[in-house]
């Protein structure tokens, strides 16, 4: 598929810490162009950038600031709509713009375990786009889901080694960026010098997400994956990058060189399809001690790259090894535009 024009694309919350990384990621992007910007009802109305605190670090896009804010209400000008809303409103508005012929792909909780929406990593289970065929939306609508962010990276770490061996049970402690609370998020006084050993909800959402990403598509269903996950999610005072320690038990007795080839040479549609936000490595194997860390590496691959490192066995027989995402990249903005390239290379819009 040759892409002659642009795809016109909304963005619902375009206000929030997701929204404005949209924005940010938007600009310039090959197959996609940004024509209308949803908000609450304060914001409808004004221009962007008079409404926008804009938290990025690089300077808020002209062409975007002096775009007129509206309504999250369906209209006619674009074919896919991201959404960055919070989850107290997200899900009739998400339903309001699918039954209006948009697809809409979703940051938001509300419909991921929904069982014929996709929950949806491409590099990890693109065939699980089927599942839009089982919704009935009118004029084509459609839901796709991004996971919670903390599972992208995990889901993608254990998706070459579900691939090659029986993965019977994961244990995960989570070191969560702050900028996943959104803005203005914790109080400085409770972070700073602190780590927060709780994130609500989270730890339910780390444990079954990726029992159906990682599962199979049967007969327009997901079978999910047979394995057992115990989490333990905490925020701690770094600005992007999900940090999380991960054990894993394994059936087939892999040796460590062959799990380590195992994430270095992995690679999937998104990568086959040569797609804009897809990066040449979805998986980065680190053999120093001490990698991966955030402030180092969480833009590998422009913030696409899950880097992995401290791989070592332990005495009962079980690996243990560290994970690394950008939360707000691959797990939010990046990886929804990931999944609307995907929608489209696949004839979907």
């Amino acid at each position: 598929m040759e892409m002659t024009e642009k795809v016109p694309v909304a963005i619902l919350g375009a206000t929030g810490m997701v929204g404005q990384k949209f924005v940010e990621l938007l600009i310039g992007h090959p197959w996609l162009e940004i024509t209308f910007l949803g908000a609450s009802e304060r914001s409808s109305g004004k221009r962007y950038g008079d409404v926008v605190n804009w938290q990025m670090s690089t300077p808020l896009p002209r062409e975007v600031a002096n775009k007129i804010v509206k309504e999250c209400q369906p209209s006619e000008g674009y074919k896919i709509a991201f959404s960055g809303l919070d989850s107290s409103v997200a899900g009739e508005i998400e339903h309001a713009f699918a039954n209006a012929g948009i697809a809409i792909i979703s940051n938001s909780k509300n419909h991921r375990m929904v069982p014929n929406v996709p929950l949806l990593i491409p590099e990890v289970n693109p065939d699980h786009l089927d599942l839009i065929k089982r919704q009935t939306y009118t004029n084509d609508g459609c839901i796709v889901t991004n996971p919670n962010c903390s599972v992208v990276g995990l889901a993608m770490a254990l998706k070459p080694l579900s691939d090659m061996w029986t993965v019977k049970q994961v244990d995960v402690a989570t070191m969560q960026a702050l900028s996943g609370a959104g803005y203005p998020g914790v109080p400085s006084m409770e972070v700073i010098d602190n780590v927060i050993p709780y994130i609500s909800d989270e730890e339910n959402k780390v444990e079954t997400e990726p029992k159906k990403i990682l599962g199979a598509l049967n007969n327009g269903s997901i079978d999910f994956l047979a394995m057992n996950i115990r989490a333990h999610c905490n925020r701690v005072s770094v600005i992007d990058g999900h940090t999380e320690c991960v054990t894993v038990e394994l059936e087939g007795n892999p040796t460590k060189d062959e799990i380590i080839e195992s994430w270095r040479s992995y690679k999937s549609v998104p990568q086959e399809l040569l797609l804009p936000s897809a990066p040449e490595h979805p998986i980065v194997y680190f053999d120093e001690d001490a990698y991966p860390q955030p402030r180092k590496h969480r833009n590998l691959g422009r913030g696409m790259t899950v880097s992995v490192g401290r791989l070592r066995q332990c005495t009962d027989g079980a690996w243990k090894f560290v994970v690394l995402s950008h939360n707000t990249v691959r797990g939010a903005a990046g990886g929804a535009i990931l999944n609307a390239e995907l929608l489209i290379k696949k004839g979907c819009i």
